[in-house]
């Protein structure tokens, strides 16, 4: 071998045998419960170990109430009756997926209004039973409405963009409520949590396209666990915590955050439907003495005043509900208390703000001038 193929070759194995003992410790520090414990965060590489970490503990899925969805990566296992879950709580749904056993059609009623609701966990209603949540106590609180709950626990909001796309315009609203959490803002910058989602991407302030689809299922996901580079995990995981100090994840989940809800405005308007966006106050925020609103809160609201989106601000039902007597939760998710003061809230902005009659006298205009 000529000497400089020689030194060529000799390089590589050396290059090699550093990646190999780099892979090595990595391996070995990532296997550690105290070490994964310290390094891991909100970024893809830390759930996807920790979706493996359960799957060692013949924890196959989150939830048995879950399946596999190849463009959202989880829903609803359809078809379910009065299921046992949270403690005791029922759970049913319908054949399409909605949370609760009663059949939605596609065409809606006539003389009915029919709001959808969107959102994380406190929408779907977890530690609740199907008539608990805030989308069925708003239903009963509106004689003449449906209320179709399409929560789902762990979406961020791209997720349920999609639902929207795939599935919820199919149903001719007339109001979609978006259930908001300032946490669901975090999980639009990741392709993976409690399994595989899609993630959108950007072309300047706009969406570009999103990840996937087909998602993996979570069985092909654990099978291709033992053949990821832990080294890149070990990188992605300290790398997001320098972007999170730097300032740059936040920066860049608030652009994600406001093109998703800028499509889906959009999307419900092109339906006939009014768009109509509720902060939902969680933790500490239900208990906070004054009206002062966070960093996230102004967020929201300066989006929905600059964007002309109905936002409901209903902190001031729970500390109305708190002056009172009621003692409600601050941590976990809601129960019945709190699904019932969120539902009574939005009722009195939908009402109070004309949302659900000024929708009906356009429409009827419109149908007339036809």
């Amino acid at each position: 071998m000529r000497p400089g193929l020689r030194k060529i070759f000799v390089g590589v194995l050396y290059g090699l045998a550093v990646l190999t003992f780099f892979e090595a410790a990595a391996r070995a520090a990532l296997s550690n419960e105290a070490f994964f414990k310290r390094v891991a965060g909100d970024d893809d590489a830390s759930w996807r170990l920790r979706f493996a970490r359960r799957q060692r503990g013949e924890t196959r899925i989150y939830y048995s109430f879950d399946v596999h969805h190849p463009t959202r990566g989880w829903t609803l296992r359809p078809g379910l009756s009065d299921v046992d879950v949270f403690r005791g709580k029922k759970l049913s749904s319908n054949s399409r997926g909605l949370r609760g056993a009663r059949e939605r059609a596609y065409e809606k009623p006539p003389g009915v209004v029919r709001i959808l609701a969107f959102g994380d966990s406190f929408t779907f209603g977890e530690d609740v039973s199907d008539d608990e949540t805030w989308a069925h106590q708003l239903e009963q609180q509106l004689p003449g409405s449906e209320v179709l709950n399409f929560g789902i626990h762990g979406y961020g909001h791209d997720q349920m963009l999609l639902y929207l796309q795939e599935e919820g315009v199919k149903y001719h609203p007339d109001v979609v409520i978006l259930g908001f959490l300032s946490d669901d803002m975090e999980r639009n910058l990741l392709s993976f949590r409690d399994y595989a989602k899609p993630r959108f991407v950007l072309d300047g302030e706009r969406l570009a396209g999103v990840t996937g689809p087909p998602l993996p299922a979570p069985d092909e996901m654990l099978a291709r666990e033992p053949w990821r580079s832990r080294l890149g995990d070990l990188f992605t995981m300290l790398g997001a915590r320098v972007r999170a100090r730097a300032g740059r994840r936040d920066a860049e989940m608030k652009r994600v955050t406001v093109a998703i809800l800028d499509q889906m405005a959009l999307t419900i308007r092109s339906v006939g439907a009014v768009p109509a966006f509720a902060y939902l106050p969680v933790y500490g925020e239900i208990t906070k003495p004054d009206a002062t609103m966070t960093t996230r809160e102004r967020f929201f609201f300066s989006y929905c005043r600059q964007r002309g989106i109905q936002s409901m601000y209903l902190q001031r039902f729970f500390l109305d509900k708190q002056k009172s007597g009621v003692d409600l939760k601050t941590y976990g998710h809601w129960g019945p208390a709190e699904h019932r003061t969120a539902a009574e809230g939005m009722r009195a902005y939908l009402l109070e703000k004309g949302v659900i009659k000024n929708h009906h006298k356009d429409t009827k205009d419109t149908k007339e001038r036809r």
